[in-house]
């Protein structure tokens, strides 16, 4: 009974404490314009420690000591911020606070760009695109690189198949440059880039990116894209631009799922593949008396495989070709031809061997990762900040099928049938960033941080053999190596902003850091049977060395490189009234491998009149070359056309490109200007138009492969490159050689176009429209190679040929046009979304337009523009939740199909040399491939249904 009634009266003094505590409070709820709750508002009194979050159904209370007056100010990412003075006395009083959309006030505050204030976008003085949490989450797109390819105009980035590791991470491009000419930041810090460089055919080349796919979707506040020239700021990369991804804060629980598939009708079939589950949550919590937040987001992403690939054109799969008598008749040839392939057609009917034996699409990847971003304020003036990730990341892509009648490259006794090779991938990503910022004397700010990054890619190869071993006793699966990157990156950053009063200048912002970075890069070998020759032959032919469709690394290719640079920079924005804004940069760098480099940028801004403003920049930029491009080296096999070619990839220290007269990398060096307009009519309607050009001189190239010359099928002994591939395979197993060299010069030039207007219709529901666009247009002004590949014709046309040309000057789309409206009405939301993707060319490597080269013209291939839709609706069911279902390409639009040749055709038995079955002819690969994959353009997955569920408390 004792304790009965000492808990009784405990209760009751709890809730008479808890009456006085309240005694002078406020209360309410934190809505949207339209009355819907916002879960995790910041509720905050200015200059105190008084704060809080709303709950799961946007209500708050805030709790004071004593009476009086206060500044209230209320906040949440997407929204404008409100501040509202109150007065507080000895009671409990109510307010409710309604956030208008960051877009329908017109202030999407960004950081990037500029060491001052943060500004809203239209009041950058450089061109800067702000992509909220709303904006990526609306429709189906699951990984970053997808989503900002439909959502930044500048931005391009398409999945590639058959292409290696290029299958696992995806290749981008910021206003038509290449992967490698843009920085990607977290929070403002460099990010490091992948350990993949980019060698087989497709768009970025020779380049190395940053995978932007290892950060969780779940994990991001809002994304900045900078299209402006930023090197003099920053550092190396940011030749293009600079897209900095900014993390979640204090949040609420929030947890989402989705699942899709293709349903697709293409080919005169029914696909329903390319089945994808993605889970994500985020949580930000807030440290009491303002003492900081910490925030956890995850996100696990499964997608099955899609495959587009068309049958295979060869009539014979068991059988070689048979070759006509010199007395044969033509109805007779065909006639044995035809019984020929009757047998054989047979025999792969018996077998189940099917002609659709590729698997043309996006690889089978799985892709699970987490970001801590937090943050300990000791005191008001200083902050500990802190952001790690962790990224696994499985991924299954297919070679080239190996038929029975490709005998040098099969084991017949354990594929009979032929096989399709698998190259799997095991990608980890790990991060961390700490810093320091605190308050100086006289009001300097100073940031401290170091940030580590690492990128590691181990390859396995798959359901394939080493031909070379004696018959029946290769393995089927082979562990072929790994290549990792790691990067450290220690910053001292100072700044401080003075402002006058009175006088011409009216604010001076002075900025000055250092930075200090180390980069290693490392090729491991992978086991002995996976790159070995065990000397099995062919007849007299010898079999191919090493696990097919990727040989792994040998010894030999083994290496640990490392090199590191320090920098120094100073930069100065001053404003002179209310309509003048002026910057200067400027930024030192010295390399332990190549030598320094200064680049500088001015920029300025003119208020014309309103909030219209005139925006102009001038900047010199500079790339370093990766030490992946100074060191790569390997043999892969190869596909040109349908032909199976061993490849010698060799780097800079190799005496074979001496032998060329190439030297060392030098850093590309760039000059860039932009002019535009930005500004805000009628409160609601926002544009920014901004016009570019860029010259990039000493660009990296990855060189056409330089073959070994051959006569009639004959080698020539005394051809270039025969002699020089003879010093290190005298047996002439490598067919060609390919190397990195600055070689070419290249303009590019183009406006980009953003228009936003919010309309309301009502109490409770909206319009938002908005129409972005880039043109652009990149030229390749020269081409310059070594002294002996300039004196020698043959040598210098395959530096840089007509097809590696085109995969700068026309791979990506020289025009994108994005449309997009979104119509919410109480509970539901509409998203519409169209795209117009320009169009894009192929040129082959040799000139078909000249008839002595016997090719039809249709090598040569433009693919039209096409427009692909995305819409979407939601609805949401309650306080906490929401529904929504859409379809990405709901009008199943596919790209232009390949150009077919005739004599490419199964039926084809014609024995007539000039009519006969060729593969070679056109770009399919023996009909195989469909649709482009040496341009990107949108992809060729077709429609995308899908439904996700979302959950906010």
């Amino acid at each position: 009974m004792i304790r009965i009634l000492f808990k009784n009266t405990l209760v009751i003094l709890f809730f008479l404490m808890s009456g006085q505590l309240f005694a002078q409070g406020l209360k309410g709820k934190v809505t949207d314009s339209a009355g819907m709750a916002i879960p995790g508002a910041t509720v905050q009194v200015v200059g105190s420690k008084i704060g809080t979050s709303s709950d799961g159904n946007g209500l708050y209370t805030l709790k004071f000591t004593s009476a009086g007056a206060y500044k209230v100010r209320i906040s949440f990412t997407g929204y404008q911020t409100a501040e509202v003075a109150v007065q507080i006395d000895n009671s409990v009083k109510t307010m409710d606070f309604a956030l208008q959309d960051a877009k329908e006030l017109l202030s999407d505050v960004v950081v990037i760009g500029s060491r001052s204030a943060p500004r809203t976008n239209i009041e950058s003085v450089v061109p800067v695109d702000l992509i909220s949490t709303k904006d990526v989450k609306v429709f189906a797109q699951t990984d970053l690189t997808q989503i900002l390819n439909f959502v930044a105009p500048s931005f391009s980035s398409n999945r590639q198949t058959v292409s290696d590791g290029t299958d696992h991470i995806d290749p981008a491009s910021l206003r038509g440059l290449g992967p490698d000419q843009v920085l990607v930041l977290v929070n403002g810090k460099r990010r490091h880039t992948t350990a993949l460089v980019n060698i087989n055919g497709t768009f970025g080349r020779g380049s190395v990116g940053t995978d932007l796919n290892s950060i969780p979707v779940s994990a991001i506040e809002r994304i900045e894209v900078l299209r402006d020239g930023a090197a003099a700021q920053y550092g190396s990369d940011a030749i293009a631009g600079v897209i900095n991804i900014v993390l979640k804060k204090v949040t609420p629980y929030s947890f989402s799922t989705s699942f899709g598939q293709s349903s697709s009708t293409a080919l005169g079939r029914d696909f329903s593949d390319g089945r994808t589950f993605q889970v994500d949550f985020s949580k930000g919590w807030a440290f009491k008396n303002d003492k900081g937040f910490i925030n956890f987001a995850a996100q696990y992403l499964q997608r099955g495989y899609t495959n587009r690939g068309g049958l295979d054109t060869r009539p014979l799969l068991y059988s070689a070709s048979p070759t006509k008598g010199p007395t044969e008749t033509e109805a007779d040839f065909q006639a044995r031809f035809a019984s020929i392939k009757a047998a054989d057609d047979a025999r792969a009917a018996a077998n189940g061997f099917d002609r659709n034996n590729m698997r043309v699409g996006n690889s089978d990847s799985k892709n699970g990762g987490g970001f801590l971003n937090g943050q300990f304020n000791f005191g008001k003036t200083t902050q500990l900040y802190y952001a790690a990730g962790l990224t696994h990341k499985t991924g299954s892509a297919a070679g080239f099928y190996r038929l029975p009648t490709q005998t040098t490259q099969i084991d017949l006794s354990i594929y009979p049938n032929g096989f399709l090779p698998f190259i799997d991938t095991k990608i980890n990503d790990y991060s961390l960033s700490v810093g320091l910022r605190a308050k100086l004397l006289h009001d300097w700010d100073l940031d401290i941080s170091n940030t580590s990054g690492e990128n590691t890619i181990k390859f396995n190869i798959n359901n394939t053999v080493n031909a070379s071993l004696p018959t029946g006793t290769s393995p089927t699966s082979f562990y072929a190596g790994e290549l990792l990157f790691r990067q450290n990156t220690s910053n001292l950053d100072l700044n401080k902003r003075h402002t006058f009063d009175g006088g011409f200048l009216t604010s001076l912002n002075t900025a000055f850091g250092a930075e200090f970075r180390i980069d290693n890069y490392q090729i491991k070998e992978g086991e002995f049977l996976s790159y070995s020759n065990g000397g099995r032959l062919i007849g007299t032919s010898p079999t191919a060395s090493g696990a097919q469709v990727f040989p792994g690394f040998k010894p030999g290719n083994a290496l640990d490189k490392s090199r590191h640079n320090v920098g120094a920079y100073a930069d100065l924005e001053a404003e002179f009234g209310k309509r003048v804004t002026l910057e200067a940069a400027g930024r030192y760098e010295n390399y332990s491998d190549f030598g320094s480099n200064f680049s500088y940028k001015f920029t300025g801004k003119v208020k014309l009149f309103g909030d219209v403003a005139l925006r102009g920049a001038y900047a010199t930029g500079f790339r370093a070359p990766s030490l992946h491009q100074q060191y790569f080296n390997n043999e892969s096999t190869q596909f040109v056309g349908t032909n199976a070619t061993q490849v010698l990839t060799v780097n800079n220290a190799n005496p074979i490109v001496a032998q060329f007269g190439v030297g060392p990398l030098k850093p590309e060096i760039s000059r860039s200007g932009s002019l535009g307009l930005a500004g805000k009519i009628a409160k609601t309607f926002t544009f920014t138009i901004d016009a570019y050009n860029i010259d990039i001189s000493d660009r990296i190239v990855f060189s056409s492969q330089y073959a070994r010359e051959r006569s009639g099928g004959v080698l020539v002994p005394t051809g270039v490159v025969n002699q020089i591939l003879n010093t290190v395979d005298p047996l002439a197993q490598i067919n060609s050689v390919q190397f990195f060299t600055n070689a070419i010069t290249t303009n590019t030039a183009g406006i980009d176009v953003v228009l936003t207007n919010r309309f309301n219709l009502g109490a409770k529901s909206s319009l938002i429209l908005s129409v972005a666009g880039n043109v652009n247009k990149t030229v390749v002004r020269s081409i310059q190679g070594s002294d002996k590949i300039e004196s020698d014709p043959t040598l210098k046309a395959k530096l840089f040929d007509r097809l590696e040309r085109s995969r700068f000057e026309s791979s990506v789309p020289k025009n994108k046009l994005n449309i997009t409206a979104t119509y919410n009405v109480d509970k539901l939301s509409f998203v519409a979304r169209t795209v117009r993707f320009g169009e894009v060319t192929y040129l082959n490597a040799i000139d078909p337009n000249i008839p002595a080269n016997g090719l039809p013209v249709q090598l040569d291939q433009t693919f039209a523009s096409k427009w692909v839709t995305d819409f979407s609706v939601s609805y949401a069911a309650g306080k906490n939740w929401s529904v929504t279902v859409g379809a990405n390409n709901i009008f199943d639009v596919y790209p232009d199909k390949l150009y077919i040749d005739p004599r490419n055709n199964e039926h084809n038995l014609s024995g007539v040399s000039t009519s006969n079955y060729s593969g070679g002819l056109d770009n399919t690969s023996n009909g195989r491939f469909l649709y482009p994959r040496a341009v990107s353009q949108f992809g060729f997955s077709g429609r995308y249904v899908y439904g996700k569920i979302a959950c906010t408390f």
